[in-house]
């Protein structure tokens, strides 16, 4: 998967899809693919390619798409960012393909999906996306729905990087520009964009904007530092700079809502 930042830059969430079915050749091509698809936290998660109409699954939000993705694992630590890592890998390599995709969490029949993966009590099935061709045209659902959570806008990097410490903005070099840029436009829940990095030295240290409440068995926005963290990454190794993934907590000042997720130390 070559230059991923024009496939982050191409990719939207596809909600009208053009009720053509996958063909075998891009089917196979994304479900070998996803057997490499790993994360730096180290969770194996085995995949699942379903067709809603056999399987009579019901997603209100999808028009025009009966193939879907979803995947689970064993409950852990760390779990939903692992998968929002794995996920958005396979994700941008359907988008290579042609193949559209989005992530979603909670307008399913979550009870039907997991009944078809035969979850077992200690399984997590974090998330599920279609698998299609795009529409020429957007449904007037999908229009409106991007329209309310303003899907095409991302918050300024001075609301999301800082240098050293929160409250001062990052002035970014060249050489990071697109890591970052990569991070702004990864997709979100409702699009709340919870990610924020402080660079110390060659540390870059992810924290979590808690904005959407955890259910008990979910945390939609670790899934998204999954995604944001993925991002990052694709974008140091594109650049030849292969950072070293962590868990240690640095122990900045943080302001209310926010914690610590991970770092990436080049």
């Amino acid at each position: 998967m070559n230059n991923c930042i024009e496939l982050i830059r191409k990719r939207r969430s596809v909600r009208t899809f053009d009720s053509q079915r996958l063909n075998e050749e891009d089917l196979n091509r994304i479900k070998e693919y996803a057997k490499s698809a790993d994360n730096p936290y180290g969770i194996g998660f085995e995949w699942f390619f379903l067709d809603a109409k056999k399987e009579g699954l019901s997603v209100p939000v999808i028009v025009g798409c009966d193939t879907y993705i979803t995947g689970k694992a064993k409950k852990s630590e760390h779990l939903e960012e692992a998968f929002g890592y794995s996920f958005e890998k396979i994700v941008l390599f359907a988008q290579s393909l042609g193949v559209g995709t989005t992530w979603i969490a909670g307008t399913m029949d979550r009870r039907g999906f997991e009944k078809a993966i035969d979850l077992k009590d200690d399984e997590v099935m974090p998330c599920i996306s279609p698998l299609g061709y795009p529409a020429e045209k957007m449904s007037f659902r999908e229009t409106m729905m991007r329209k309310g959570i303003k899907a095409d806008t991302r918050k300024n990097d001075d609301e999301l990087f800082f240098d050293e410490e929160f409250g001062k903005p990052l002035i970014i070099d060249n050489e990071m520009k697109e890591a970052f840029e990569a991070v702004r436009l990864a997709p979100s829940a409702v699009n709340k964009q919870p990610w924020r990095i402080i660079r110390q030295g060659n540390s870059f240290h992810f924290y979590k904007k808690q904005e959407i409440k955890a259910e008990a068995t979910l945390d939609v926005q670790n899934i998204d530092m999954g995604i944001a963290l993925c991002h990052f990454s694709l974008l140091l190794k594109e650049k030849g700079m292969d950072g070293k993934f962590l868990i240690e907590d640095p122990n900045i000042s943080v302001p209310e809502g926010v914690e610590y997720t991970a770092t990436f130390r080049i």
